[in-house]
């Protein structure tokens, strides 16, 4: 029988996420052996696509030597501006407005294309060492009181004492150890493109509260913007059968115009809306990070950073038990990850939820409750910045990594 490689942890699960811990446990803990497998090969994506990458998120990549390079094509997200009307208004009521940085010289966040994001991660987790194991399926776990055994699909064997489940909201290992998922279904799906307009962002992102949901457009460079526009699942597909200029003119009424003309770049595509929270991060030998762990809507955009920050807080206990002599897949240990994680996701879930189910009607009563509470935030600057500061992911009291400091 062949010798099993043996890991201190396996990550399941080669997207930014799990790169980003298996870079993270690389760079801050030279001696751990970390392995990273996934079914697909690791590659960077053809995606056009981007994500808002929150101060902390950036402050994460920073720490890892990595954010120079993606700053390069990245887009600075200086303001938001929050509207709510009805589909039909032209006019576009300002209920909600931030500019200015969080931090001196740092904005509220990035807009960075997923395809550089990847790539750069790529890279340095190649050259710190990471194993990689890719493609290749990961067939059969045998999970231990000391350690965890794993057989790919081209016969390769390996233990690990921690398997790290980073494999997505479907997450085949998180049914494996039968932990259970609370939520529901939104019955709206996302249509996400990316589009050129006439006049320009002034890197400014807007949100528009329509009935359906939220139309959200995020600034790119060159007078282009990233769109996250939400609707009814059944009215989707009469979107995506659109030919693009049709769709265009779609796009520049629930905006107002205040874009001028809009040339689309890609195709629309369309994913459906859940909330889908683990009831534990955690299990034997098993710790869940990512969309294996919590799918929220993404009326606040905090998908991707909700899994950097969960790579802050993991990343961090697991070195520091390392450096204590202690077992990183000992229950104890996993339990301080959850610990540190289980309200912020908790508190988002529920911040997400509530306010798509107060902005995604055309009721009068609970339109003008919320524009009034809208006001009330925009005219109460301390109210204001403990939002920001929280979006941002900004705050210095949580990982280390979040602040932009080695571990």
């Amino acid at each position: 029988m062949a010798k099993k490689l043996q890991f201190d942890v396996m990550i399941v699960g080669a997207g930014p996420v799990g790169l980003t811990l298996a870079l993270a446990l690389k760079q801050f803990a030279p001696g751990m052996k970390v392995a990273i497998n996934d079914v697909r090969p690791l590659e960077v994506p053809r995606d056009e696509r981007s994500s808002a990458l929150a101060l902390g998120v950036t402050s994460v990549f920073e720490a890892l030597g990595i954010w120079d390079q993606m700053r390069k094509e990245a887009e600075p997200i200086k303001g938001m501006k929050i509207t709510d009307s009805d589909d039909a208004d032209i006019h576009r009521p300002l209920f909600l407005q931030f500019e200015g940085d969080v931090k001196p010289g740092k904005p509220f966040a990035h807009m960075v294309p997923n395809r550089v994001t990847i790539k750069a991660l790529i890279e340095a987790a190649k050259q710190s060492g990471v194993e990689v194991f890719a493609p290749n399926k990961a067939m059969d776990f045998n999970f231990g009181s000391s350690h965890v055994d794993v057989t790919l699909e081209d016969g390769t064997a390996l233990t690990a004492s921690l398997v790290v489940g980073a494999d997505g909201a479907r997450s085949a290992l998180r049914d494996l150890a039968n932990i259970e998922t609370v939520g529901h279904d939104y019955k709206q799906s996302g249509i996400v493109t990316t589009f050129a307009h006439e006049y320009d962002h002034d890197q400014i992102a807007y949100e528009h509260f329509l009935p359906a949901g939220p139309f959200a457009t995020l600034p790119l460079p060159n007078k282009r913007s990233s769109l996250v526009w939400t609707e009814r699942t059944p009215d989707v597909q009469g979107y995506l059968d659109m030919d693009l200029e049709t769709a265009a003119l779609e796009i520049e009424k629930r905006m107002g115009s205040s874009f001028g003309k809009v040339t689309i770049e890609a195709p629309l595509q369309a994913f459906p809306l859940k909330l889908k929270i683990a009831k534990s991060f955690i299990g034997d030998r098993l710790a869940l990070i990512g969309d294996a762990a919590h799918v929220v809507h993404p009326i606040a955009g905090q998908g991707m950073n909700l899994g950097i920050k969960d790579v802050a807080a993991l990343a961090e206990v697991l070195i520091m038990a390392m450096r204590h002599g202690e077992d990183i897949g000992h229950q104890a240990v996993l339990e301080r990850y959850q610990k540190w994680r289980r309200v912020d996701i908790g508190l988002m879930a529920v911040a997400t939820d509530g306010l798509n189910k107060l902005f995604s009607n055309n009721l009068p009563p609970l339109r003008v409750l919320r524009d009034v509470g809208l006001g009330v935030v925009d005219r109460l600057p301390l109210l204001k910045n403990v939002f920001i500061g929280h979006a941002a992911a900004a705050q210095n009291s949580g990982p280390l990594l979040l602040s932009g400091r080695p571990i």
